[in-house]
């Protein structure tokens, strides 16, 4: 009676499964850091039992059990991305945030900073990233490129793309639905157990069951959240730091341009470098150099003065000694 209880479980558990075997689904596709712990561990859990439950999906002559009853929605997330350049990046950041909220989206991320023009003017840049309702997205897109002022000259990049995850969300149904019944199935089991080893038998298949539904649960949230809304994904700059080079009204463009820029940050690096020069290398060269050159100029002096006290010494010397008589000749 034990024996045949549980086997009987785990027929109706791998039966009700046999659908989930016929696709295939991957956790690469999601982007969220949460949800591709969630895809990873679904697939660990339910992709070794697939060999046992085709085996069982090809005994009961049922093969389609899981796309049977599931209603095919097409699934696209879109995401976009975008650059402009604005007067004042801080207050576009806010307007941004703000616009966002009304639209009945949110704020993902926000990261306000400060920059450098090539003539080394300090200003400030923004990155944001912000979600908004799909249905929306143009018209967001819109309404931020209009905050530029001019959004055909300050739009310096602008991208949308779109990710069909139709098939990848039908198969969780399938598996969802599919795991739901297998939990009731085991339910009455464990409600029906003639002992508690056999409890305990299908009480362990039904947690495994539960841990499958909830994180199935997750990705089809991932999705239907990602679907729903759409990521922008904003850099802000300041009119600044793409403004033309003005030479007495003259602007020039192409090669003369960058020509033009290459000799500007030439001269700013020279006058960089003389300002590092004076500031910093002169006072140590002062700080250190004129102690040791007052300390070898010493050395050298006491150094003569000693060989000529030792000159002075040997003449003394030769002056003492008595001079010897000189020979004549008779």
């Amino acid at each position: 009676m034990k024996t045949k209880s549980v086997l009987i479980g785990i027929v109706i558990l791998s039966l009700t499964l046999s659908g989930c075997a016929s696709k295939s689904y991957t956790a690469n596709n999601l982007r969220s850091g949460g949800v591709e712990d969630y895809a990873m561990k679904a697939a660990t859990m339910v992709e070794p039992m697939e060999p046992m439950l085709d085996s069982y999906a090809e005994s009961a002559g049922s093969p389609g059990i899981a796309a049977a009853g599931v209603e095919s929605v097409q699934m696209i997330m879109m995401n976009a991305s975008l650059s402009i350049a604005v007067d004042d990046p801080a207050a576009t950041l806010r307007d941004v945030q703000q616009l966002a909220k009304g639209m009945g989206g949110y704020t993902v991320s926000s990261n306000l900073y400060k920059s450098y023009t090539s003539s080394g003017v300090e200003v400030p840049q923004a990155n944001l990233i912000i979600r908004v309702p799909a249905e929306r997205l143009d018209e967001a897109m819109q309404k931020i490129k209009d905050m530029t002022g001019d959004p055909k000259k300050y739009t310096l990049n602008e991208s949308v793309s779109g990710q069909d995850v139709t098939k990848e969300y039908t198969d969780l149904k399938s598996r969802l639905r599919n795991l739901e019944e297998a939990d009731a199935k085991l339910s009455e089991f464990y409600e029906n157990a003639a002992n508690t080893e056999d409890a305990l038998s299908i009480y362990s298949q039904k947690m495994q069951v539960t841990e499958q539904i909830e994180i199935i649960k997750g990705q089809i949230k991932y999705y239907d959240e990602s679907v729903s809304t759409s990521s922008i994904t904003l850099q802000i700059q300041s009119k600044e730091t793409i403004a033309p080079i003005t030479v007495a009204g003259w602007q020039p463009s192409g090669v003369a341009r960058d020509a033009l820029q290459a000799l500007l940050d030439f001269g700013k690096g020279l006058v960089n470098f003389l300002i590092w020069l004076v500031i910093l290398v002169v006072p140590i060269v002062l700080l250190f150099g004129l102690p040791i050159f007052f300390l070898v100029r010493w050395l050298k002096r006491r150094s003569t003065a000693r060989k000529l006290a030792a000159l002075e010494r040997r003449a003394q010397e030769n002056k003492s000694e008595p001079t010897p008589p000189i020979p004549t000749k008779k």
